[in-house]
């Protein structure tokens, strides 16, 4: 037994789409090519502007919206609404719910204990009304009714039995001999006049209808199915093969273009790398970068050094001039206020000038004094 599936096999397909084929695709290529690259560059177009642009645009459109809508209602309801809710509970317990447990505790409960008190007491003499006086007097009255009550259903039914033998006589046995021997009689024929003319039209219609159908065969379907078979089927079949070569084309032409595309994509990229960033990359390795560290060795670094000496000097003279602006008030203030005995203050800092530690020296800047 063969368990391999055989293929399936291929359409036929005739030498006039075989012939089609071909001219359509090139000109489908032809019009599509323009088209795809076009595509292509407005994709990559806007790729570049949603990485670049607007990705930026919206974090920064979302940032400031947060900060204009969301955060003052987050801040208000944090620090204006739950502060004024919790005072308002805090006020609507303290004045109206203390309060009012208090009252229910303290008058109300009261009031109603007494007032279910009164109600029971109450219900009491009216259940003892009922049991002792309501009920016997009811139960006399039900006696009373039902006595009564007998007596005119005597009286009623000699009544009934009168009327209902007259109406029998006067009225349903008259009635029933019309119905029997005139109404029915008189049905039935009108009946079957009714059914004699219904079977007559019908053959009148079925005969006028058949005529109408067969002109309207003759007039309209016989047209109508000869315009189909003989025009409209082939022409529907022609651009079936038609739109379905055109789709293929299209298809073929767009994945054709496709490939167009990247590669024309890839050349001028690769000039516009042969033409510009080579060079500029030449130039700056081979130029710039050789100039700059000249620059950076004749004309930066002695800058640095100079610049750096001459804020040492300054921080330096400041120092000095600090210190010296010091003494002077020190020497003043002992001078009109006299020597208060408190030790006197020793600078700790490096020596400025001459006095300068040295390598050789045998004191300190801490020493030194």
């Amino acid at each position: 037994m063969d368990l391999e599936k055989p293929p399936s096999p291929r359409p036929v397909e005739g030498c006039l789409v075989v012939a089609i084929r071909l001219p359509v695709r090139i000109v489908v290529l032809v019009l599509v090519v323009p088209v795809r690259m076009v595509w292509d560059a407005l994709a990559a177009g806007g790729r570049v502007l949603r990485d670049a642009v607007l990705r930026p645009v919206g974090r920064a459109l979302l940032w400031s919206a947060w900060a204009v809508f969301v955060w003052p209602w987050t801040a208000l309801w944090r620090y204006g609404l739950v502060p004024l809710g919790a005072g308002l509970a805090w006020l609507g317990r303290a004045l109206v719910a203390v309060p009012a447990g208090w009252a229910y505790r303290t008058v109300l409960t009261p009031l109603g204990r007494a007032a279910a008190r009164v109600l029971r007491a109450i219900a009491a003499g009216l259940v003892r009304l009922h049991a002792r006086v309501l009920t016997p007097v009811g139960r006399a009255l039900a006696l009373l009714l039902k006595g009564i009550g007998y007596v005119l259903a005597a009286l009623g039914g000699g009544a009934y039995a009168v009327v209902a033998w007259l109406v029998r006589y006067l009225v349903v046995v008259p009635a029933r001999r019309l119905h029997r021997h005139v109404l029915r009689p008189l049905g039935h024929g009108i009946a079957w006049l009714a059914r004699g003319l219904a079977g007559l039209v019908g053959v009148v219609a079925r005969v006028c209808g058949a005529g109408l159908l067969g002109l309207l065969n003759l007039l309209f379907v016989v047209p109508a199915s000869a315009v189909w078979r003989w025009i409209l089927a082939p022409a529907g079949r022609a651009l079936v093969v038609l739109g379905r070569e055109l789709g293929a084309a299209f298809r073929h032409a767009w994945r054709v273009a496709g490939h167009i595309s990247l590669a024309a994509g890839r050349f001028l990229s690769t000039l516009f790398r042969w033409m510009f960033v080579a060079p500029a990359r030449w130039v700056y390795q081979t130029v710039l970068t050789p100039v700059g560290h000249v620059l950076r060795d004749t004309v930066l670094r002695p800058a640095a050094h100079a610049a750096r000496g001459v804020g040492r000097v300054v921080r330096r003279t400041s120092a000095l001039v600090r210190e010296t602006a010091r003494q002077a008030r020190a020497d003043l203030r002992r001078m009109l206020f006299g020597d208060s005995g408190r030790p006197r203050e020793v600078s700790r800092r490096e020596p400025i000038g001459r006095e300068t530690r040295t390598l050789g020296s045998r004191t300190t800047a801490l020493t030194k004094d």
